[in-house]
């Protein structure tokens, strides 16, 4: 389906006003990641502002399990400080725009999977960079934590199937997990699955279905 798409920004809550005005976008749907931090409270402005209805998909956030080792903490800043001073083989899987802050623990030993190529982004000596896109499996995540002889994960919160097998993986090997969790999110219809979409759309009468054969 050839569909229009529109990249960039909006040049914050004003711009995004003017862009459901002129675009007469009759209800927005915040699908960011769950990540973002700022996006969804421009889109709850903007929205309230021009009377645009909104709602946002998110996923439940992954939970502890028995036997999980997780330690919570809100920024990665919190995550750098709770490594510690002892030295460890690190596996980090925040992305790659989250890496320079690790810059400031250069005595740990790092294991770094992302999407694409990081770059200058960890400029430490002890870098192992594997480029991937999941689903990953829990067997195969417990293996490559063994071969690379991972002693503490960090990871953000995303929650969802693809990666959680390094969840898994962690509690099987019994090695503590650093959690980084999501940032505030603003007070707004939610609901989990893209598939509620459409229904949420027809009970605000923006969209009609047709029943039958």
């Amino acid at each position: 389906m050839n569909l229009p798409v529109r990249v960039g920004g909006f040049g914050g809550i004003d711009g995004l006003r003017r862009y459901l005005v002129d675009e007469r976008i009759i209800a927005v749907v915040d699908a960011t990641h769950p990540f973002a931090a700022i996006m969804p409270f421009h889109a709850q402005a903007a929205c309230k502002a021009e009377g645009v209805p909104l709602i946002a998909i998110r996923r439940k956030p992954w939970v502890p399990r028995p036997g999980d080792r997780w330690r919570s903490v809100l920024d990665m800043q919190g995550a750098v400080e709770a490594l510690g001073n002892e030295p460890k083989r690190v596996f980090l899987t925040v992305g790659r725009l989250e890496l320079p802050v690790f810059a400031d623990a250069p005595r740990h030993r790092y294991l770094v999977r992302v999407i694409e190529p990081i770059g200058d982004r960890l400029p430490l000596h002890d870098v192992t960079v594997i480029q991937q896109r999941g689903p990953f499996h829990a067997d195969d995540e417990e293996d490559l934590m063994r071969r690379e002889g991972v002693e503490i994960l960090v990871t953000k919160n995303s929650g969802g199937d693809a990666t959680a097998g390094k969840l898994i993986a962690a509690r099987r090997l019994a090695l503590p997990v650093i959690m980084v969790e999501r940032p505030p999110k603003p007070d707004v219809e939610v609901v989990e699955h893209i598939d509620q979409i459409l229904p949420w759309l027809v009970a605000q009468g923006l969209f009609v279905t047709e029943r039958g054969v």
